[in-house]
This record gives C-alpha cells, structure tokens and sequence, in this order.
C-alpha cells in the first residue's frame, strides 16, 4: 500500500495512492492512517490534480544514522563506526516533494545525502531485533541535507543537519517492502552522483532500531534515516536533486535562495 499526503488548495488530506504510473489516483482517507484504520472516503483525487506532501511529519523528531555505508565512511575519511552513530534532526527541518531545499547564507558547501527513510507505527522502546517489524508502519526516501563547512567547523552537526527544508522526504510511504536489497540513486539535474544498495549498509533496519530503542522511545510518526551511500556532494541554487529507491519512486526537490 502506498500512503500519500497530499492538497489540492485546501486542508491537507491522506490517501492511499493506486494505479500505474502516469496515471496514478489518490483514494481518500478520512483520517491519518498512523492514529486509525484505513478508511476510504469514497472520494477519488487523480494525483495530477493534487499536491504531494511530506507524506509524514514526524511527532517528535527524525534519527539519522551516519557512515551506515562503509564506502561514505571511506569518503568522509574514516572507517565506519563500530556501532550505530545517530544524530537528531528537527521536525521543522521536514519538506515534501517538489519542495524547495533552501541553501542558507551561512554555508558554502551544501551536500545531499540520499536514503533510505523509516516511518515509525507505535510507541517503541527496547525492541529487540527480531520485533523490530511490528514498529514500522513503512518506508519512504529521504534527502539528509547537510552543510558540510559547518559540520567540520562545529564539531557536531545539529546545525549542519538542523535547517529548515533540510529533510525533504516522499513521494508516499509504501507499507509493504523488504528494504535489505534495495538500489537507491541519487542525480543532481539528471547526473549521477550516487548509487548504492541497502545491502551495502554496516547496520541494517532491524539493527538500527534495537539500537535507537535502546536509547530513546521512538513515537509514532517519527522517521529513521538510515544512512547515505558514497558519491555525496555539492548541490547549488537552481539545481534539482532526484532521490530514487527501488520499490518506491522518486524524491524531486529544487534547490533555491533564501
């Protein structure tokens, strides 16, 4: 099932997204489908006449994941962490497709990080590995905008990853995906800059969140990023960045000035 938020001028609205692509029709939920069941209103929307959002946004918080691939780690100019390493972004950070990723004044080497995004179910805590799917309500793509001058400059990267419209996410949340061999490819105005495989990745999702469980609890709603491939880079006002996972379509997000 894919899950789409979406508008066509009025209030936001969800829906269960059917069809082939290209002709696509959102069938309308009366209510958010992670706080209810599925309840079709009966209403039919094509998806060319709609607005997608931000498919979710997130109650309390996103948890990234850093140097999950080991091959980013190499870039970034280490190996990869002996165990997971998680940071914060804020929920003001999340925008949705066709969104404008802003480059702030502040930086001048603006990244982006394309991967693998996880929609939390339930209230989660400690929850082994082998339970790991009961939580997961289902996955969509992500973008983990990064200042990379202000990352090295801080010493930690709450400002770098923090920015509003730093995590664009989308097009929709598919609930039905096996997400441990996944192709995911990232183009900068149709240039490949990224391609990888959630099989390369050091920790996989069940592993990822036993661990961030562990930690903290994990609400519904909340996103997982689960951490970029290598070939990360430069992006620039007036680019297009094309985030693409395999089984759930793509992420399109126009870089712009403040």
């Amino acid at each position: 099932m894919r899950v789409a938020r979406f508008t066509t001028g009025t209030e936001p609205a969800y829906a269960v997204v059917e069809g082939p692509e290209g002709q696509e029709t959102l069938a309308v939920l009366d209510s958010d489908p992670l706080m209810h069941p599925v309840r079709p209103t009966g209403q039919r929307v094509p998806l060319v006449e709609a607005r997608l959002l931000a498919p979710v946004i997130p109650r309390s918080k996103v948890v990234c994941v850093g140097k999950n691939y080991a091959e980013h780690a190499a870039e970034m100019g280490g190996p990869a962490p002996e165990e997971p390493l998680i940071f914060l972004k804020p929920n003001t950070s999340v925008i949705g497709p066709g969104d404008g990723i802003v480059y702030p004044v502040q930086t001048e080497n603006l990244h982006y990080e394309g991967e693998l995004a996880v929609v939390i179910s339930r209230i989660a805590r400690d929850v082994p590995a082998s339970r790991c799917a009961e939580v997961i309500f289902g996955y969509t793509v992500g973008n983990d905008v990064t200042a990379r001058d202000l990352q090295a400059r801080d010493g930690q990267w709450t400002r770098a990853k923090g920015f509003d419209t730093f995590c664009p996410l989308g097009p929709w949340i598919l609930t039905d995906l096996d997400p441990s061999d996944l192709a995911l490819t990232t183009t900068v105005n149709g240039e490949l800059r990224q391609a990888g495989r959630t099989s390369q990745m050091v920790y996989d999702v069940a592993t990822l969140l036993a661990y961030i469980t562990s930690v903290m609890t994990l609400l519904p709603g909340d996103v997982v990023l689960t951490g970029t491939p290598a070939g990360v880079g430069p992006m620039h006002p007036g680019d297009e960045v094309a985030v693409s996972i395999e089984g759930i379509g793509t992420l399109r997000n126009p870089v712009v000035k403040r």
